[in-house]
């Protein structure tokens, strides 16, 4: 097959793969908030639930699809576009194994912040565009929190890629295989020095990927649903599947840089090699379910506050912590 067609064939995988994930983590948030606030749809509606989800889904794709006279109409269509591609990008690098990754590049950490980046352009138009005063709101909130998570969220990953050498996501996997003491995994997430850079990292995602507690962008209680107000159908659906999407993207990146990839230490190599891909999106989905939980136990914060945390706290906290890696790793070698 000629190079064209494998690469059409890895971008396939790769939608195909999006849109999978999409159904499946809203059925999960369904059945996760459903069992934490006791909402007896989400758990009893059809088998186990699912027929809630598969409600949602025809819902979208059989919803008349609005589009309010005063919008500017080339702006409001082609919003959804500019966040979903980016998303969609974002997965090219990811390391599902040795083997299964769409590309292997040097630059692969830089390049999946790179595509995150870029969505908050698509969510700004989308509230530009629907000339409706909330959605603005939500736009220009989503703008502001990703300039402000940006710079921290890769601050916190430089101490592993200076310990690595490398800004491979493959190559900083293969640096955590082994144990400690023949029991401990050489995870990343075990080195007491990568702990403050995990925290700054899961805080820094949760905002990048429009999580609860800092879903500012679409707070439902304050500007109704931000920037995606005045969408239906399958706009509306493209905004909000690039948004599980996200959540799946940051959770992957944190275990490939925290919890080994798809290395499990106590395996043999072959079963490793065999099971990669399975393991690295068991691993996940433990950490989807993980933001889950918060989404559904923590209550807002103000926009106030999450700037605040983002330019006065994480990103001193994070340079501080550069040096004092360097430091360490520079005496530690």
């Amino acid at each position: 097959m000629s190079a064209v067609g494998i690469s059409a064939l890895k971008v396939l995988a790769a939608l195909g793969l999006m849109l999978g994930n999409g159904v499946v983590m809203i059925y999960m948030l369904r059945k996760v908030l459903g069992h934490l606030h006791i909402r007896l749809g989400p758990i009893h509606v059809g088998w186990k639930g699912t027929l809630q989800t598969v409600m949602d889904v025809l819902k979208l794709l059989t919803k008349e699809d609005v589009t309010p006279r005063a919008v500017d109409r080339w702006l409001f269509r082609l919003a959804p576009a500019v966040v979903f591609v980016p998303s969609l990008m974002a997965y090219a690098a990811l390391p599902f194994s040795d083997t299964w990754r769409i590309t292997n590049l040097d630059s692969g950490l830089l390049y999946t912040f790179t595509a995150l980046s870029l969505i908050p352009i698509g969510l700004l138009m989308a509230g530009w565009a629907s000339a409706n005063k909330w959605s603005l709101l939500g736009g220009m909130r989503a703008a502001a929190q990703q300039i402000a998570y940006e710079v921290p969220l890769l601050l916190s990953v430089l101490p592993i890629v200076m310990l690595v050498g490398s800004a491979n996501l493959g190559t900083i996997v293969e640096a955590q295989q082994g144990t400690f003491l023949a029991v401990l995994p050489r995870w990343f997430i075990v080195n007491p020095l990568f702990w403050p850079t995990f925290l700054i990292f899961v805080v820094a995602s949760l905002v990048e990927s429009n999580q609860t507690p800092f879903d500012m962008s679409e707070a439902e209680s304050e500007i109704v649903a931000g920037f995606a107000t005045e969408y239906s159908a399958m706009k509306f659906g493209l905004l909000f599947l690039s948004e599980f999407s996200n959540q799946f993207i940051v959770s992957a990146l944190g275990v490939t840089l925290f919890f080994g990839g798809w290395t499990l230490p106590w395996l043999p190599a072959s079963v490793v090699s065999a099971l990669g891909p399975l393991i690295f999106l068991i691993k996940t989905y433990l950490g989807i379910f993980v933001m889950m939980w918060i989404r559904g136990t923590f209550p807002r914060v103000r926009i106030d506050q999450v700037m605040q945390l983002g330019w006065q706290r994480l990103i001193p906290i994070s340079l501080v912590w550069i040096v004092f890696s360097g430091i360490v790793i520079k005496v530690w070698s």
